[in-house]
């Protein structure tokens, strides 16, 4: 009977310990499940087998015979993980960092300005890198100096930010680095200069390693750093931190600089290791929404680097999954958006709920 009332006590206390974790997975199952069921509704309402079209789509995503459908939506996955830890990074500074989009984009325009440069084959690739990741810091740190020097709204800074992002890199690809063979696009990378493809025949290239590393990265700073102990203290509570001896508007700062590297590296892969395009093409129509996207993704991963990675995969599977969808049982492109679109809100919820909590606590402590 003692051993027995130790075990009991051995997992409560275990449950005890992770229960923030446990309530986070739970919360997710029974999004997930409303999610499907409220998507299942609609498809059924339109005339459409929603058993049919979730089969074609889990099919589509995932395979353990044919590795090209798992390839698909590791790739789709791959820039989402970058531009989600752009959004968690700034919620865990206590900031609603919304950016990620232009940051991208100029990420994505440093690689094309790397492109039409005539160098030798080795230097394309660390130097796309480098200009992609030292545009995407720049913007970020406009927003970063508006908020911190002027106290601009982040949220009406990020969203002016990257509408002026998206007319300098369409400007860009429309009279500085058109294709002349093809004018919906912008010039290619080089050979040289594009990432591996991990699996041939798929569009799953070394980008997607390098998002994990840079997802390991980001956690380790955030968790095991002096500068990453600053930035959580700060959003959880700024007077606290303040009177700690933090200075906020420096680790606020450092917040937005580390998110408009990630975001900027998101641009780089997706033009360096996605094919066949590896250009900016037509009103940046092949890395449009990854920015807004990548805050659902950072929303439903927790806001935690390691949650994300879940979290984009998921998302990743929906959009490899939506072709299924559409071919196998016949569900329109419009509907399938709107099946997307229903389960992702669904997913989004709690985290967002959980991050209007916060938010809510700060202000009512003051900030």
């Amino acid at each position: 009977m003692v051993s027995q009332h130790k075990y009991v006590k051995t997992i409560i206390a275990f449950f005890s310990k992770y229960k923030d974790i446990f309530q986070y997975i739970l919360e997710t199952i029974i999004a997930i499940i409303i999610g499907f069921v409220v998507a299942g509704i609609l498809m059924w309402l339109g005339g459409y087998d929603p058993i049919k079209a979730y089969a074609a789509l889990f099919t589509s995503a995932f395979s353990f015979t044919d590795p090209y459908y798992t390839a698909m939506t590791l790739s789709f996955a791959t820039p989402l993980m970058l531009t989600a830890l752009t959004f968690a990074i700034g919620v865990r500074a206590g900031l609603f960092n919304i950016g990620a989009e232009g940051q991208m984009y100029m990420g994505a325009l440093g690689v094309i300005i790397v492109a039409a440069l005539a160098l030798p084959s080795p230097l394309y690739i660390p130097l796309e890198f480098a200009m992609g990741i030292l545009l995407g810091l720049a913007w970020g740190l406009i927003a970063g100096l508006l908020k911190v020097l002027r106290n601009v709204n982040e949220v009406v800074s990020t969203i002016m930010l990257n509408w002026i992002a998206f007319w300098i890199v369409e400007y860009a690809r429309v009279y500085v680095y058109p294709d002349p063979v093809d004018a919906s696009k912008t010039i290619k990378v080089p050979p040289p200069g594009r990432l591996p493809i991990l699996i041939q025949g798929t569009e799953l290239s070394l980008a997607f390693i390098i998002s994990l590393i840079i997802i390991a990265i980001t956690y380790y700073l955030l968790w095991y750093t002096v500068l990453g102990y600053e930035i959580r203290a700060t959003g959880l509570n700024p007077d606290a931190a303040r009177y700690g001896g933090i200075n906020i508007k420096k680790t606020m700062l450092y917040s937005f600089i580390i998110g408009g590297i990630t975001a900027g590296l998101a641009g780089v892969v997706e033009i360096t290791g996605r094919p066949p395009s590896y250009a900016i093409t037509t009103g940046l129509s092949n890395i449009f929404g990854l920015g807004f996207d990548g805050i659902a993704v950072s929303l439903i991963g927790g806001n935690h680097p390691l949650g994300i990675i879940p979290a984009a995969i998921f998302i990743g599977a929906l959009t490899a999954g939506s072709r299924g969808m559409q071919i196998v049982a016949g569900v329109p492109l419009e509907m399938v958006k709107a099946v997307q679109g229903i389960i992702i809100i669904a997913l989004a919820v709690p985290g967002l709920i959980r991050l209007v909590r916060r938010y809510m606590r700060v202000r009512r402590y003051g900030r």
